[in-house]
């Protein structure tokens, strides 16, 4: 056996990432991690009591090149006699169509895959998968976004196709250096101890019906990329290279190739091990805290129904009798308020803490609290928002104070207690004006408009592989660069129209009808100008020139949950 092997075989022992008799998927691209995972696995299997099988998602972004990954991947199959699952789909085509970025939609399509292959019985169709997030069973916060795969099929190398397809464990080749370097991007974004965590070795997938069907687990977190490396020279195994992990338009790849190999040289040989440390660290120190949480939220957070809210609750066994000429009315009011608070993306409850007991806590836990309460409610709270609390909840001022929150939330402060107000959802909540300073290269998350908003650069030699209609030239900017709502009597000159048009004009005739909706439509503004109006080409006056470097902007929904990156 080979030493790697043995290093592999004691991880996955001592994490119990394995067990004798799972049905193991190895996710396998064709590049050196997975093609690795997979002869690793296949010296392990008799000694772990696996039985593997291969599976393969192509992409279609490198047309002729992600043909070949797969007929590479077919043959390795073959070669070891094993089940073969595959699937694809044009993860272009999907980014264009649900407007997210490229490595948004291949994700999604590919851990969609994935869960069909641990929770789908038989393979007449793929109704009932839903994109669930996933949640450890010691509350970790990895979750993995999963959509329907377009098509799917099971071969065989020419056999018969399967009858069922039942995985019980999907493995994936992630190594210490992914996990570095999702460190890394984590903390360039910013991220507290949750996002710190990164990639972990295991998730739980649940089915349809919330039952736990499977896992995806990383057995090479511990080994290092290079390693990995080595070992298929040395038992002369080939493997694809993936041009797309040259391509420096990713930010994975930028860290990769520039940020990772400037520390090792300059501050620590081995700064790769220390970060992975650094995730593992954080995952120990944030279960121990979702253990503490979920005690809170059981006994010191009080939950309670607003009065709006409590004469149509679907528990309640009171008849309301209205005025003989209101009652059609009433009913018909009653009714879309139902519906109202069963489609609401928020927890339609109030929620209470004793101040006293609140201020005698360490501000960690202040904090701690004060997330978990918005997490459990549907409130995004950003670290600023968590800290504002903070600050009212200790002002000496005895009288009661109100603090807006984000998606109508307020924070009402009493003497004795901290009220988490619900939105009232008798009326319309009231659009709020936004604006928020953004970097280049930088990303801003916009609760507001449900999205974020990135700024990339594109050198002036890689402006051919994007739409000129999304660049902007870096160079003519004329200030710092901000993304806020629209406001009346803002302007804009898209590109390919005869000249700047109001943006009110500009969104009617893009059929944007609902007043919240386009009260807050984003714009990013360079000074006071505005060059960007979301679902319109860029300004027409600062189009990118061919040359130069340009600037890409991207508009993409915010996750419900963080999610590993890989």
């Amino acid at each position: 056996m080979h030493s790697l092997a043995e290093r592999v075989l004691s991880l996955i022992r001592r994490q119990e990432l394995l067990k004798a008799g799972d049905r193991v998927g190895v996710a396998v691209s064709g590049g050196i991690d997975s093609v690795a995972l997979l002869r690793l696995l296949l010296e392990l299997r008799h000694e772990l009591g696996i039985v593997l099988s291969v599976a393969h998602f192509n992409h279609k972004l490198r047309g002729r090149e992600s043909h070949s990954d797969q007929e590479f991947v077919a043959d390795l199959a073959g070669e070891s006699d094993l089940e073969l699952h595959l699937d694809g789909e044009d993860v272009a085509v999907r980014a264009k169509e649900e407007h997210i970025s490229v490595e948004t939609a291949a994700r999604e399509l590919r851990y969609g895959f994935f869960r069909h292959l641990l929770g789908e019985e038989g393979t007449a169709g793929l109704q009932g998968l839903e994109p669930d997030p996933l949640m450890a069973p010691d509350g970790t916060p990895e979750a993995v976004p999963f959509h329907e795969p377009h098509s799917l099929r099971s071969a065989s190398q020419g056999l018969q196709q399967p009858t069922s397809i039942h995985l019980t464990k999907i493995v994936t080749g992630h190594t210490l250096d992914d996990q570095a370097e999702t460190v890394l991007m984590r903390m360039i974004r910013g991220a507290g101890l949750r996002g710190l965590g990164a990639i972990h070795p295991r998730i739980p997938v649940e089915d349809k019906d919330g039952e736990i069907c499977g896992e995806i687990v990383r057995p090479l977190l511990g080994i290092r990329r290079r390693e990995l490396e080595q070992y298929l020279k040395d038992i002369g195994q080939p493997w694809r290279e993936d041009s797309t992990n040259a391509d420096e338009r990713f930010t994975r790849n930028r860290v990769r190739k520039l940020v990772v190999p400037l520390l090792e040289q300059e501050f620590n040989p081995a700064v790769a091990e220390s970060l992975a440390e650094l995730a593992e660290i954080a995952r120990g120190e944030e279960d121990y805290w979702e253990n503490e949480i979920s005690g809170w939220l059981g006994t010191t957070v009080h939950w309670s129904q607003p009065d709006w809210a409590r004469a149509v609750s679907r528990e309640t066994s009171l008849v309301q009798i209205a005025p003989l000429g209101n009652q059609a009315s009433d009913s018909a009011k009653e009714s879309a308020l139902r519906v109202k608070i069963d489609n609401a993306p928020w927890l339609v409850m109030n929620a209470s803490v004793s101040r006293m007991w609140f201020l005698g806590e360490p501000v960690a836990v202040q904090r701690r609290l004060v997330k978990a309460i918005g997490e459990h409610a549907g409130i995004p709270l950003e670290f600023k928002h968590v800290e504002e609390i903070l600050r009212v909840a200790g002002e000496d001022d005895a009288s009661s104070k109100e603090l807006s929150l984000p998606l109508g939330w307020k924070l009402l402060r009493e003497p004795e207690r901290l009220i988490f107000v619900t939105p009232d959802l008798r009326e319309p909540v009231p659009a709020r004006d936004y604006d928020y300073p953004i970097p280049v290269p930088g990303r801003v998350p916009v609760y507001e408009a449900g999205s974020s908003v990135e700024l990339r650069r594109v050198p002036a030699d890689e402006q051919p592989g994007y739409n000129p209609d999304h660049l902007l030239d870096a160079e003519s900017l004329p200030g710092p660069l901000r993304v806020r709502n629209w406001r009346p009597g803002d302007r804009f000159w898209p590109a390919h129209t005869k000249s700047p048009k109001k943006i009110k004009e500009l969104l009617q005739g893009h059929h944007v009808a609902q007043q919240a909706e386009r009260r807050s439509w984003p714009v990013v503004v360079s000074g006071d100008e505005i060059v960007w109006l979301r679902g319109f080409p860029t300004s027409a006056r600062l189009r990118a020139k061919p040359g130069r470097a340009a600037i890409l902007i991207v508009d993409e929904p915010l996750p419900n949950p963080p999610a590993a990156e890989d």
